[in-house]
């Protein structure tokens, strides 16, 4: 399946864009797809944290994703 993925911020940086197609198998889940993004973007292994937004909500690692879900990383946040 093809997933469509929408970034902000450093994640946005690292992908060269806000928005990337990227093929995955059917069934995977969301700690598949960081582990894609890690092996073809190794500065995603370098954050302190990535989390995965689908359809408005966090995901866990074990939510499985369908070609239809809206996938957004979501970067580590700071503020003050």
């Amino acid at each position: 399946m093809e997933i469509n993925i929408l970034a902000f911020g450093i994640a946005r940086d690292i992908l060269g864009g806000s928005q990337i197609q990227m093929p995955l198998p059917e069934g995977s889940t969301v700690g598949e797809l960081k582990a894609a993004l890690c092996s073809k973007f190794p500065a995603f292994a370098q954050l302190a944290s990535l989390s995965i937004a689908l359809n408005t909500s966090y995901a866990s690692d074990s939510d499985p994703i369908r070609p239809t879900d809206e996938v957004v990383i979501i970067p580590p946040v700071s503020g003050g």
